[in-house]
């Protein structure tokens, strides 16, 4: 593999389960993590808050400060783990334009599990009631797209070291 520095998105819809899995990831290989939720500006999370959906208006300022931070981190040698909904292509397309190597690592599930999870979850913006949304703007990735799909049914250790061995990341 390159020397150059990378970057893996963890993505998928709410309650995948693409923090658990980012932080366990970001440990793993000793790369710097960031949660894309502390990228939002306080309007987003209102909106997100009082149940209504983000636009695309509001969400390309928030990939775009997720690009930049990507690159400023790859300026620094640092590699990265983010999570990120990227639900669309679009979306996706913003964020391979940091510096370094971008892939994804779309979360799958099953939908009650998801459900279950955003119940029992605390302190997160993201109501219930948006998830039919995100389901149905959700575009996987595509043929083209750097990236693996992984259906996150294990553990969080065992989906770890899929996500790891899928993306060929033990040997570095």
């Amino acid at each position: 593999m390159d020397a150059q520095p990378r970057h893996v998105v963890v993505m998928g819809i709410s309650g995948s389960g693409k923090t658990t899995i980012a932080t366990r990831l970001a440990e793993a290989l000793g790369w710097v993590f960031a949660e894309a939720d502390d990228f939002h500006p306080a309007a987003n999370i209102a909106k997100m808050t009082s149940g209504t959906p983000l636009t695309d208006e509001d969400r390309w300022p928030w990939l775009e400060s997720m690009r930049d931070w990507m690159t400023t981190q790859a300026y620094s040698d640092r590699s990265t783990v983010v999570t990120c909904s990227a639900l669309k292509r679009s979306y996706r397309d913003v964020l391979t334009q940091a510096e370094g190597r971008v892939r994804f690592v779309h979360l799958v599930g099953d939908t009650d599990l998801i459900l279950e999870r955003m119940k029992t979850r605390s302190g997160h913006f993201m109501p219930q009631s948006l998830l039919p949304s995100q389901i149905s703007t959700l575009e996987p990735l595509e043929p083209d797209e750097q990236g693996v799909k992984i259906d996150n049914a294990g553990t969080p250790d065992e989906v770890t070291d899929l996500v790891i061995d899928q993306l060929d990341l033990r040997s570095n």
